[in-house]
């Protein structure tokens, strides 16, 4: 979520499905003028175009980018999740559009905010609370934080969501994906009903706070006794099915730890990869969003943890598929490691067959931080580099395309989320030995 700061005046969010659907229609029609349009003036110019030519042109990315951000919700939390995920494999002008939506979240008028609390909470809820802040301290895709405190003096953290939201999450990514398709952008063979099936009933599961708010208090229980961690509880007396108040954590964005010294930078990326193999290993549980805004660093080299909408319960046959590769890995054996990431479900034999050279130098990279003992460098850029150069041959040869199981997917965009920001804060940390104890 966005500070403050830099949330900048509000703007109502369309909330009638009516309303969003004739937005989208609009969104569509006029794409389809302005590629019309390029397209005749490329051909006019000799060139025969590419349907990407002119349907990414600059101007369209930028109309779609400013619908998205006013349409809120799914629609632009789809494009959130693909530009935090697969940014590197877009064309860059959609990676372009997808990028500017992780800066585009304004928070509701006054107005607007002031009508959808009447409705949660009715008419008279001023005065169930000693105080309520109407400037917003964070604003985001779905819905948006304010401070306030209660008669009895608990600061408490409000989560508001976008009216509308929740309804229209089926259709707005139905019309992302058309959308996504008309780019040219999706693969031909790559299967995408049960990839939209699985982010339509994530973002219901995150559009519904009483769900998160028993996660929330899941973890707190798991966590108790971990003094490192602090997570929040909910506030039940004003809990709705979109209205989540929770215990307010003083603290700082975790990412502000990039000035602290190494030894703090080391504690705070080493406790949260440990965090993350006990919600695989040992909880069967796991907060699978990994945007930096959901950790706070607290006094006394303590984390706070947000956001409790993406977690989920891991099967425990992905559990012991990871364990499994878990083993090959600090075993250093790579044909094991391949084995087992096929049983993961990462790829199948057709990438083998056809980009097996490749296959053995990105599980190289891969093992290199589990065969060395002591602290393996996350701010060394030579290995990010590598391991890029070799993703891409997969990138661009789209017939090999395999959508993992979605308990992997999910579990995957934890660890690539942990790996970003242990590299962000340039930490050192012993992952073999994080590692070895869950083998």
């Amino acid at each position: 979520m966005r500070p403050p700061s830099s949330l900048g005046s509000g703007r109502a969010v369309p909330s009638g499905r009516l309303n969003r659907m004739l937005r989208f229609g609009g969104l569509a029609a006029g794409v389809a003028g302005a590629a019309l349009g390029e397209g005749a003036r490329q051909m006019a110019g000799g060139k025969r175009p590419s349907l990407s030519d002119v349907l990414l042109t600059p101007a369209t990315a930028l109309r779609v980018t400013d619908e998205l951000a006013r349409l809120r919700g799914a629609a632009m939390k789809m494009g959130q999740l693909l530009s935090m995920d697969a940014g590197e494999m877009l064309p860059p002008e959609l990676a372009q559009i997808l990028a500017r939506l992780r800066a585009e979240a304004r928070p509701m008028p006054p107005a607007q905010l002031e009508a959808a609390l009447n409705r949660r909470w009715g008419r008279d809820w001023r005065d169930r609370l000693a105080r309520f802040d109407i400037e917003p301290m964070a604003a985001a895709s779905i819905g948006q934080v304010h401070r306030a405190a209660t008669h009895e003096g608990e600061t408490l953290a409000v989560k508001i969501q976008y009216p509308g939201v929740a309804r229209s999450i089926d259709a707005d990514l139905d019309n992302v994906t058309a959308l996504l398709n008309l780019s040219g952008v999706l693969p031909k063979g790559l299967e995408i009903a049960p990839l939209l099936a699985e982010a339509k009933r994530q973002l219901h599961e995150e559009a519904d706070y009483e769900r998160e708010a028993a996660q929330m208090s899941a973890f707190a229980d798991l966590l108790a006794d971990d003094p490192r961690f602090v997570t929040p509880r909910p506030y039940a007396p004003l809990l709705r099915p979109d209205v989540l108040p929770m215990t307010w954590l003083e603290g700082r964005p975790i990412e502000q730890l990039i000035a602290a010294p190494q030894a703090a930078r080391d504690a705070a990326i080493s406790t949260l990869l440990e965090l993350t193999l006990r919600e695989l290993f040992v909880f069967g549980r796991m907060q699978t969003d990994p945007n930096f805004a959901n950790y706070l660093a607290l006094p006394g080299g303590r984390i706070g943890l947000l956001d409790f909408g993406a977690a989920r319960e891991i099967g425990a046959d992905t559990t012991e598929a990871y364990r499994g590769l878990l083993r090959a890995g600090l075993s250093g054996d790579r044909t094991a490691a391949i084995a087992a990431a096929r049983a993961v479900g990462f790829f199948d034999e057709r990438l083998i067959a056809r980009q097996g050279t490749a296959v053995d130098e990105i599980f190289d990279l891969v093992l290199e931080p589990l065969s060395q003992s002591g602290p393996f460098d996350f701010a060394d850029p030579e290995v990010v580099r590598r391991l890029r150069e070799r993703s891409m041959a997969f990138a661009e040869d789209r017939d090999v395309w395999k959508a993992p199981p979605p308990d992997v997917l999910f579990v995957q965009r934890k660890l690539g989320g942990m790996y970003l920001l242990a590299a962000r804060l340039g930490a050192r940390v012993d992952v073999r030995g994080l590692m070895a104890r869950h083998a």
